[in-house]
């Protein structure tokens, strides 16, 4: 009888820790694989070598009362995640798993769809049995087939709607929901979703689709034409933000128009009031027309520059890559030559029954696998010094061309410096001439009140014109500063970036002539003349 109070106590106890919240730590994604092991490649690793998550492809933790998703970063190349019967209140911790397809988080306690930003790949999510009151925040599933969102919150029809980005979904489930009570639930869907093949777990049959789409076909015509208009704005961004990346590699962004004149006037108060002077509105228009004319310049030398600088590196890449296939290629015939006599040679000394005949070839091949090391290493010797002299070349003639980049843009940003001197002087002029003639009292024209609040002295009016001169060069000095930064910045890197690359090619290469005549001398010293002989 105490026997059996005390297993069934027992029972009782490991009960009430299963209902716990657990911790998703280590030991138990190491119990998880194990458990799975015989079924994966993985888990049989796991049990014979110790854990690889990273070769983990399918991962079941259902039922096992977790709280929060935790430490699943390790598992990167996941395909197949099992989260279902926990306890989850927050899609969390899944941003490294970029690999997976299949999701299954339903029977949790998840009120809001989020942190699914970085699943790409996913083509099946399982989010059933939730407390979802909204359907958002999946934009980045573009491959997303299968969306199992029944049994939720959802009592908004307009979510649907949001769906209709996802072209490849094919699968929906949504029973369970406050909306799908309503009366026209089916055929809203079905219009909204024409690509749909299955709601709610039945086939979407023909006839039903047809009559969706007739009772809803004025307000999806709308939706359509809102949508179009959507798609062209969108793909106008895109364009112009492929446009401006491009300008931005030339360094001469916002230099085709007025940008950077206007940014001059933008926190210039000073300049702003001034331009009600009399005769100041001409001058300010002819020095803007100038002053973007010059900046065009800029811009156009720019992309013309940019394209000859990519030309160049094309053209080098190219060279480098000839220099290389031609030296593997002639190390491959060296090899080739070199395998050829060394079988003959090992089927010479495997028929040879001599002893002194049978040292005798094996010297001589392992003199062939020193003279073969020699010919691979002075192949790789000349490839070095090839690339050397080309990239030394290249260095060299970039160098040149930033340089002369510079030259030429330094050259032209100082003629916006000469206009904004000459714009000063004349503006001071007409300044000095205004106050003359308020002092006098011969000003016809009425001046705005902050602006006449300037013309109290002399000093007064020549230092706003002074800070607005201040701001105006600066903003010149800046740019011509950000392009020669960003532009050397650009050749330093580039250069440094080709060294270690050569660097790196170069000891990769003399490692793998290093192992492969390794390996052909160890076949060689552990040949035992024993076997032979037998």
């Amino acid at each position: 009888m105490w026997c059996f109070l005390g297993k069934t106590w027992e029972k009782m106890n490991r009960l009430c820790d299963s209902m716990e919240p657990k911790v998703m730590d280590d030991d138990m994604l190491k119990l998880a694989v194990g458990e799975q092991g015989p079924q994966e490649e993985a888990g049989q690793l796991a049990k014979q070598e110790g854990i690889l998550f990273k070769d983990v492809l399918s991962l079941q933790l259902d039922f096992r009362n977790i709280l929060r998703i935790d430490n699943l970063w390790q598992f990167e190349n996941l395909r197949k995640l099992q989260l279902d019967n926990n306890i989850i209140e927050k899609i969390e911790g899944l941003e490294n798993l970029t690999h997976l397809v299949w999701l299954d988080l339903s029977f949790n306690n998840i009120e809001t769809i989020e942190g699914l930003d970085t699943l790409v790949n996913l083509e099946d999510l399982s989010l059933f049995n939730n407390r979802i009151s909204k359907i958002d925040s999946l934009d980045a599933l573009v491959k997303l087939q299968v969306l199992s969102l029944g049994n939720n919150q959802i009592d908004n029809m307009m979510n649907i709607v949001y769906l209709r980005r996802f072209k490849c979904l094919r699968t929906l489930s949504l029973s369970g929901n406050p909306i799908s009570e309503a009366e026209d639930y089916k055929m809203f869907i079905c219009a909204y979703l024409p690509d749909l093949v299955y709601l709610d777990f039945r086939r979407i049959d023909d006839h039903t689709a047809k009559l969706a789409e007739a009772k809803h076909q004025y307000s999806i015509d709308e939706l359509k034409h809102r949508e179009n208009l959507m798609q062209v704005r969108l793909q106008d961004e895109r364009a112009q933000q492929e446009e401006l990346e491009k300008h931005k590699t030339a360094f001469v962004e916002h230099l085709n128009g007025s940008f950077l004149f206007d940014s001059m006037y933008a926190e210039d108060s000073e300049g702003n009031k001034l331009s009600y002077l009399p005769g100041v509105s001409e001058l300010l228009e002819a020095y803007k027309d100038k002053f973007v004319i010059i900046c065009v310049n800029i811009f156009e030398y720019g992309l013309k520059q940019q394209e000859k600088r990519k030309i160049e590196l094309d053209t080098f890449s190219e060279c480098v890559h000839e220099a290389i296939q031609e030296n593997q290629e002639q190390g491959k015939c060296k090899i080739a030559q070199f395998e050829e006599k060394h079988l003959s040679s090992l089927s010479a000394i495997q028929e040879e029954s001599e002893l002194p005949n049978i040292e005798k070839m094996i010297l001589e091949c392992s003199a062939d696998v020193s003279e073969l090391f020699n010919k691979l290493m002075m192949l790789e010797m000349q490839l070095v010094e090839q690339l050397e002299e080309t990239i030394n070349m290249f260095e060299r003639n970039i160098v040149d061309m930033v340089g002369l980049f510079i030259e030429n843009v330094q050259s032209l940003m100082a003629q916006c410096r000469d206009l904004e001197n000459h714009h000063h002087e004349k503006l001071l002029e007409i300044s000095i001439s205004t106050l003359e003639k308020i002092v006098k009292g011969d000003l016809d024209e009425d001046l705005p009140d902050d602006l006449r609040a300037l013309f109290v002295d002399k000093d007064t009016i020549v230092n706003a014109v002074g800070a607005s001169h201040d701001i105006h060069l600066l903003k010149i000095d800046n740019r011509e500063d950000e392009l020669v930064t960003r532009i050397n910045s650009w050749c330093t890197r580039l250069v440094d970036k080709i060294h270690k690359d050569e660097i790196m090619r170069n000891r990769k290469r003399v490692k793998e002539i290093n192992q492969y005549i390794d390996h052909m001398q160890s076949e060689l010293d552990n040949l035992e003349y024993s076997d032979i002989l037998d």
